[in-house]
């Protein structure tokens, strides 16, 4: 009865044209919403973000974790950054060069980022935009962060390049690994640095940042932040996500029906989805325990022993945010699995219920997750092999919903008129060949 309820709702909702009918959704997203992009600058940020010149060993681009065919992820749970070989859950490790870890969180999905709205990134918001500073944005790297980044999507891009088990690469790999390893990241001789010259040696790219950039063309360096505000212009505008069905109502176009109705009154209504999914982005930008499931190595230092990710308390200090991870968007949602910050359900009606549920859906949760073998490192279940560390999981999550197994499949219906053919597309596409010559992963 409830659902067949909630599906006139909905019907009511999509289809009305009252005030309280209004008031539920969200406004449809315009122009207006987004940064203004340059073509000149986006087309030189494609071939970046497809380039593995940007890593240590030259052998990883932002692609390998972020690329179109798995809908800006990768695929996997936990993806295999430097010392993996392959794309997508066929990634794997090789004797040669393997991997210390696992990349410790899901890689996140890149849609709607050139959104005036997104001014704070990563799942634990260790990115965010502030005035106060001087470079207007807050980073990990506080005063020594610098200036010259276009945004907080600008700032994003470039600190995988930092890391060694995502780009940089381990100890004495590579220029930028030492760098790295010693502490050296801005100024001349830095890991920054190093990578523009890298860049900059190239005729092509040197061209280019001379047609898109006046201050290279009358004589300036390339900097690394020129190199990550072109990305960061490519990213906003090959993924901008506003053309799926769910828009297509918001505009008053084509209303949605059926189960994908009964979905949104769900969504908008008694599930209580839009608490934190809200507004135009379906995000609060916020940060929340949900009691997701942990697995892989965790966030701890090398020197530490245990594999906990205490997400947005890692920020803060402050108690009252262990275990909260940030609202993503949920546009194109559907494409996006593995899901949660750790990618611990490779199913999404799973991850639904157990979403919903909270600390609840941690007692029956069943471990189905896209993993790459890789032995000898930290246990991937550490966690949730350890009842102490799940029930402090559970504590921080506090009591959730229990949906039927109906209303699941109704709001399913809802999460696929999410889905945007054009933005999973990409505008611009995988280029045939980047100007470093590396292999452009397709």
């Amino acid at each position: 009865m409830r659902a067949m309820g909630m599906a006139l709702a909905g019907l009511t909702l999509l289809l009305g044209t009252g005030a309280s009918a209004q008031a539920v959704l969200p406004r449809a997203v315009s122009d207006a919403d987004y940064v203004e992009t340059n073509a000149a600058e986006a087309e030189l940020g494609r071939l970046l973000f497809y380039d593995p010149i940007l890593s240590g060993n030259r052998n990883i681009a932002c692609a390998t974790c972020h690329h179109p065919r798995f809908a800006t992820s990768d695929g996997l749970s936990l993806g295999l950054g430097e010392g993996g070989v392959g794309l997508g859950p066929e990634r794997h490790i090789t004797a040669e060069d393997t991997p210390e870890q696992r990349i410790p969180r899901n890689a996140t999905a890149l849609f709607n980022l050139g959104a005036r709205e997104f001014t704070v990134l990563f799942h634990d918001g260790r990115i965010e935009a502030d005035p106060s500073r001087p470079g207007g944005i807050r980073t990990p790297m506080a005063e020594d962060m610098e200036t010259g980044f276009s945004g907080v999507l600008s700032a994003q891009t470039m600190f995988p390049v930092l890391s060694p088990d995502e780009m940089a690469g381990h100890y004495s790999e590579s220029d930028v690994s030492k760098a790295v390893r010693s502490g050296r990241i801005t100024g001349e001789g830095g890991a920054w640095d190093i990578i523009a010259k890298r860049v900059a040696a190239i005729p092509d790219y040197a061209q280019r940042f001379d047609a898109v950039y006046p201050h290279v063309a009358e004589g300036a360096p390339i900097h690394f932040t020129d190199i990550s505000n072109a990305i960061a212009a490519f990213v906003a505008l090959e993924w901008r996500s506003d053309g799926s069905p769910f828009d297509a109502a918001l505009r008053g176009e084509t209303p949605l029906s059926g189960a994908a109705a009964e979905g949104a009154a769900l969504f908008y209504g008694e599930a209580g989805c839009a608490a934190c999914h809200s507004g135009p982005f379906l995000t609060d930008h916020d940060f929340h325990a949900m009691g997701a499931p942990q697995l892989g190595p965790g966030k701890a230092e090398r020197f530490e022993h245990h594999a906990r990710d205490e997400g947005r308390m890692r920020v803060t200090g402050r108690e009252e945010d262990r275990f909260a991870f940030r609202t993503p968007s949920l546009r194109n949602v559907a494409k996006t699995g593995p899901w949660g910050h750790a990618g611990g359900h490779d199913d999404l009606a799973s991850f639904l219920s157990d979403h919903a549920e909270r600390a609840g859906g941690l007692g029956h949760y069943a471990r189905h997750v896209v993993l790459p073998e890789l032995p000898k490192t930290k246990p991937d279940w550490a966690v949730m092999n350890d009842p102490l560390e799940v029930q402090a999981l559970v504590a921080a999550a506090g009591p959730g919903t229990a949906l039927s197994a109906g209303e699941i499949a109704a709001l399913l219906a809802f999460v696929d008129t999410l889905t945007d053919p054009a933005a999973l597309a990409g505008r611009l596409g995988v280029p045939e060949a980047v100007p470093s010559g590396l292999p452009v992963d397709r």
